[in-house]
Parts: structure tokens; sequence; C-alpha cells
């Protein structure tokens, strides 16, 4: 929901000692960033915006205005200096001017204490003294193919384009918490498949295109590029192998998380003497938890392995929920063993399962914090009576076998939750599609300090906007429960009839259909572009329909080696149940677009359904999964490559093409190369079809939120869907 309204609050951030939070606030002319202090829910400017904005004008030539800094990845330190992204560079401000940080300050990581920074050259591994200046290399003998402390580099980065700087970075490290040693690895590239970028219209301005061949792991590859494992400690300069098998590659980056990444895949011992690394083996049918030593010497904590994928998380988007504890011997295990999303926990010495913690008809989402007494969750489903996909907090003792979940959030609504590290206190966004978002500061028995913010919506509900309708409907067995949201013009007449647009992602990894009004939530993003959409004169759906994540296993692996069925069943079920319902959805009018996999469901659902889909606008499409990154479609598709990745190729069914159809996919396409879209092309050019096609100069995969783009799309259904068709 990034927008002016009042009272919207995004992301929040916590200080490495729980001291501080901060946040951008909405307000009626633009946004403010503001900061909070512990125990206090009051806040108040972060730093002198009007300074700021006087800086960045005269370090960037550019009119920054003060009302509406565009600044990602704040970072607070000192009493007035801060960090941050702007115009796709990394500046400082200290209160007085603003500077660019260099590449390795940028792209090196700091130690825990921030007097220490290591940084990559010339494919090793430096680490640099923060108050002398003094530098020194701690792993040599690095060349292209096999390089220390690096990552894999993302093709917009190789190519320089704008927006390739965030969120991939240069160096790949994991401090201990003493900042006494790194975690860090070699990247093994030798043999590894490539694709080649063209650019068509080079940024340098020459006429000849230019090509960037940049690594790709595709489904099947037998070579991919590896990962091994490194500690160095910095006071002997001794580099030690973790005896852990190389871990795969399958997509750019680095299997070492971020700084301040909520994935923790990776993460050291307290008492920095080892580290944990949870390893997902190819087909993601197996996962284990591996702890190497110091010395190098390492372990299996935990070993798990299933039929299906087994995910860490109900979304494989989401952050790891297991946890060890540390000083207790305990390590809290998440599973869908038992068909739900559910945490177990074990004596970490033995690996002994000591007991299952939670259970039942209902799911743990993400696991928040962990502490001597209790661990902290989201869960979903857990009240019956209510929306299955609002999250809800809870605790539960690790000390009390049968122990109940405890509701920390009693507040009506789906609930996004940050906990401060030190675990005393959280902050909590929470809404429902049908209310505002409230902001709170609570401690972590759930007793709210105080209110942060409340999204004033007044001036929007007065134009004329309605709340989106969530909508349950029958699935296509006619009797499971799925659940959508309808989105109407702020003109809307009953007495009208209504083409509809299906809004469809289609991607098993998160959900389409937006339970809440949350600015952090994806879904939410989307609701917006559907709303702009709707006004033109349509009426929109958003459905998560079977092979969706978030309800039981079962629910979810409808979607396993089945990508092409995108709960597109389930959709068509819904909307004619709602046609019932609301007789001016005119189903004889039926549209349908998405981008990138949802690009590939929409397509999918003009040729597999063209009976009852007439037009579709398909953006980034991964229309034949063997052109897919690795690290996606082999988790949904499986692993090895069967026919039916050729069975579900959107090219395999061009023939089958009766309505009208876009094609919108970017030259510069970063995440699914525009080979996936060309590929279809070719084939409904040898089907004699007629179809339109706009491929865009230089655009990433995030050209879905292009201008361009999306005028192109709201063109089209207006062209072709709000006449008769």
């Amino acid at each position: 929901m990034e927008s002016r309204l009042p009272g919207v609050v995004g992301p929040a951030e916590w200080s490495p000692d729980s001291s501080r939070f901060w946040f951008r606030l909405g307000t009626s002319g633009g946004w403010r960033f503001q900061l909070g202090e512990r125990p206090s829910a009051s806040s108040r400017d972060a730093f002198d915006h009007d300074r700021l904005a006087a800086a960045l004008t005269t370090a960037t030539e550019q009119d920054v205005s003060s009302e509406r800094l565009e600044l990602t990845n704040l970072s607070l330190w000192g009493a007035t200096g801060i960090e941050f992204d702007f115009a796709d560079e990394r500046w400082c401000w200290d209160g007085q001017e603003c500077r660019r940080l260099t590449e390795d300050e940028r792209y090196g990581v700091r130690s825990p204490a921030g007097d220490r920074l290591a940084f990559t050259r010339d494919h090793d591994l430096w680490v640099r003294d923060l108050a002398t200046g003094s530098e020194r290399r701690l792993i040599e003998g690095g060349r292209a193919d096999s390089f220390y402390g690096g990552v894999v580099p993302s093709p917009l980065r190789m190519a320089g384009l704008p927006g390739a700087g965030q969120p991939w970075r240069e160096t790949a490290v994991l401090w201990s918490p003493d900042g006494r040693r790194l975690l860090t690895h070699r990247i093994d590239t030798a043999g590894a498949g490539t694709i080649t970028m063209s650019l068509s219209t080079p940024l340098s301005g020459a006429v000849r295109p230019e090509a960037v061949e940049y690594l790709y792991p595709l489904p099947g590859d037998e070579v991919l590029p590896t990962a091994s494992l490194l500690i160095i400690d910095l006071d002997s300069g001794r580099i030690t192998p973790a005896d852990i098998p190389p871990l795969e590659m399958y997509y750019y980056g680095s299997p070492i998380p971020a700084a301040g990444a909520s994935s923790r895949a990776m993460w050291w011992r307290e008492d920095g003497e080892s580290v944990y690394v949870v390893r997902r083996f190819r087909g993601h049918r197996r996962v284990a938890l591996y702890e190497a030593g110091i010395d190098g010497t390492s372990r299996i904590v935990m070993d798990e392995s299933a039929e299906t994928p087994i995910d860490t998380n109900l979304s494989t988007s989401g952050p790891v929920n297991h946890r060890t504890l540390d000083d207790q011997d305990l390590t809290v295990w998440y599973s869908q063993r038992d068909g739900w999303g559910h945490l177990y926990l074990y004596r970490t010495s033995t690996g002994d399962l000591i007991r299952q913690l939670t259970s039942g008809e209902w799911a743990v989402a993400d696991v928040c914090h962990a502490d001597a007494a209790f661990v902290y969750f989201t869960a979903v489903g857990r009240n019956p009576d209510e929306d299955p996909y609002l999250r809800r907090l809870y605790r539960i003792r690790l000390d009390e076998p049968g122990a109940q979940p405890e509701l920390l959030t009693s507040q009506a609504g789906s609930h996004e939750i940050r906990f401060a590290p030190d675990g005393g206190s959280f902050l909590t966004t929470w809404s429902k599609i049908d209310s505002p978002p409230v902001t709170q500061l609570c401690r972590s028995t759930g007793e709210v300090i105080g209110t942060i913010a409340t999204a004033d919506l007044s001036d929007l509900l007065a134009s004329g906007w309605t709340y989106p309708e969530r909508f349950v409907a029958p699935a296509r067995d006619g009797h499971t429960k799925i659940y959508g949201v309808i989105i109407r013009p702020s003109t809307f007449d009953p007495a009208i009839s209504y083409p509809v647009i299906d809004s469809i992602y289609g991607g098993p990894q998160m959900n389409q259909a937006p339970c809440a009004m949350i600015e952090a939530t994806t879904a939410a993003h989307r609701l917006w572009q559907a709303q702009a959409i709707a006004e033109l004169g349509f009426v929109v759906v958003m459905i998560d329909g079977l092979g969706m994540p978030y309800r039981s296993r079962e629910f979810r692996d409808v979607s396993y080696r089945n990508l092409a069925d995108a709960g597109l069943p389930d959709h068509i079920s819904a909307l004619r149940s709602l046609a019932e319902r609301y007789p001016y959805l005119d189903l004889d009018r039926v549209g349908i677009f998405g981008h990138s996999a949802g690009g590939y469901s929409s397509a999918q659902a003009i040729l597999a359904h063209p009976d009852f889909y007439k037009v579709c606008v398909s953006s980034a499409g991964n229309h034949d999964h063997r052109l897919d990154k690795a690290s996606w479609i082999e988790r949904y598709q499986g692993w090895p490559v069967g026919e039916h990745y050729v069975e579900q190729a959107n090219r395999t069914i061009a023939d089958r093409l009766e309505g009208k159809l876009l094609l919108i996919h970017g030259e510069a396409d970063e995440n699914v190369p525009v080979a996936a879209t060309l590929s279809l092309a070719d084939a409904l050019v040898a089907a004699d079809k007629d179809f339109d096609l706009v491929i865009l100069p230089n655009r990433p995969h995030a050209c879905g939120a292009d201008p361009y783009v999306i005028r192109r799309r709201w063109d089209y259904f207006v062209h072709h869907l709000a006449a008769k068709y």
C-alpha cells in the first residue's frame, strides 16, 4: 500500500540493542521516516527531512522532495547519522553532507561491533580496520571461476542496469557474535551452464547490441555452481574448511544470508564455537541441519526426508522456522510431517525428539522469536470461526509438556510482527481487508504499550472508493472452501453488467488474494493495481485455489509436479458461484492477467480454458519450465526433469488459443529469460495464431510495474473486453 494515506506504516526495523525502532509513516503530503524509543510508543522524525533533501539535491544535482524521500534499506547509527539507498547508490549522511559510499563500503559487511569491514577484491576476501584504514587479505588464490567471499552476480549488476545494486551484494560472510571469526565460502562455477542476455539498445549508446553472459542453472543441469564453507579465525589467520559437502547453488547470490536477513539458513552458536547450516538437498525432499565446529568437524543434528517437498516455512520465500537454544541444548524444528506446519522440540546434542510442541488442523506461519521459556510464532487457521489466512501471534512454553499455545494478539485481523532482538517487545501492524491498518508497540506478553499509528482512509472513502470484499466459495470438488477478494470500481452500479478480470499469480510460494491491508505484504501491493483496473469499468477478483500455501500440506501438494493447474479449476468454480450471488458479473467477458508465475498461469488459462477466459495479458511468464531457474522450478515441478515439464509448457498447447493474448517481456529479464516468452511466441506462429507481443529493451523482471506496461495492460482490457466480446 505505497501511498500518501495518512497513518500507513511501512516495514519497521529495530536497532541491534533493541532500544530504538524506525519506520516510514504515510502523511497527507507524502511520508516521513519516524524514530521511536522503547518503552514509549510515541515517535518523532528520525532525522531532519528538509536538510537531508537539500543535501541530496546538492550531491545528486536532482530536485529531491523532503515530503517524498525515496530512501530504502535505511540504517540509523549514532545520534544523527544514517545510511540508505537512493537513486541506485548507497549513501551516508552525517547531518550535514551526503556522501556516496565506495564499492567496498556499500557491499562489504561490518563486524558486530562496527569496527571492521569484510569485503572482496580480486576474487579474494579482505578485512579493513575502520579506525586505522589498514587492510589485509584473509585468503588468496581466487580466480574468476573459483572465488572467495563473493557471490554469483545478477546479470543486471553485470550489465550496469539501473536498480541492479540491491538486493545483490558483493560480499558473503557471517561474523561470529564476538567478531573473532568469519564464515564464508569458496564458490566454484567451472562447467556450470550460462545464458546470454542481449541488450539491443546498450546504455553505452553503441549501435551494436551488447551481450551479457551469466550463470543461470536450469532444472536438470548436471553441473551446478557450488559453495564450500570456510571458517576464518581473524586473530590467527587460520582458514578451516567446514566438513560439510559443498552446497549446490541454483540461483544468483550466496547461500550465506545477508546481514540482517530473516532467512536464518545459517547462524553461529551464541558462543561463536560452531555454526549451524540448514541444507536443502536437490529435489527439496530432504532437509538437514548441520553443526560445524571451528575445527571444521561437522555432524548432522536433524535430518528429515519425505515423498513430496519439505519446506522450512509455509512459504518458500518466508524465514527458516528452525531455532537452536544453545544454553538449553534444544532445537525447535519446523515440519509438515503430520500434514500441517508444526513445531517439534529436539535435544540438539543427540538429535532425539523430546515432543511435538504444536498440533492440530492449523499451521505455524513464522517463528518470530525464541528464548529460554517460550517460542513465539504466528499461526493461521487456529480459530475455526475466522478466515484461515489471518495471522495471529502466539507463544508456547518449552518446559511444560502438554502446554497449549497462548494467543498474544487478540485484535481482530491479520498481524505482521517484528520482534525486538532482545525479545522484550514487538511491533505489530494489523488489519483486515475491510478495516484500516493499525500499528502498535506491545510487550512480549501481548500487552499493548501504545498505538503508533492508525491509517486514515477517510479521504479515500469520500472519493467513492469502497473496501474490497473478502469472499468464500467452493473449490472444484464442490466442498473445499477457497478464499478470495472482489474489487469493484468506485462508480459501481449493481444494475450494470460488468466484465470480470482475474488477477492471478499461481506461484505456490505465496498467496494472491490479500486478507489484510498491510503495506508489507506483496498481495496488498497487487491489490492497488487491481483497484486501478477496476476503475476502468471492470470487477477484478483475486483467488487462492488449491495448490497455494498457508493451508494443509495436502492442499499445497496439489501444485507439486502440476504447476499448469495453477488452481484455475477453482478460479472458474469460484467465479461461477460468485455470478450466482452477484448477477452483474458477466462471465461471457472474463479476462485474466499475471506477471512472472502469474504470466505463465494467465497464459495457461486462456490456452487450457478457452471457453471461459477470453482476454489475457501475460507479462514475464515462465512459459516453459525447462527454461526457468532451477531454484524455483525444481521445488515445484520436481527433480529429475520429466515429460511433465514438456506437457505443461504453454507452447505445447499453443494451438488452442482462441481469445486475445498480449505477451510482454523485458529483454533484460534477470529472473525469467526472455526466451521463455519467445518460445511461446514461436509456437503460436507455428500454429498460425494471432497474438500481440511487446519486448521491452533493457527492462528487467520487474517490468510489470513499468508505467508503459501498466498502460498497455489497461488499454488491452478496455479495447478487447469492455465491449461485448
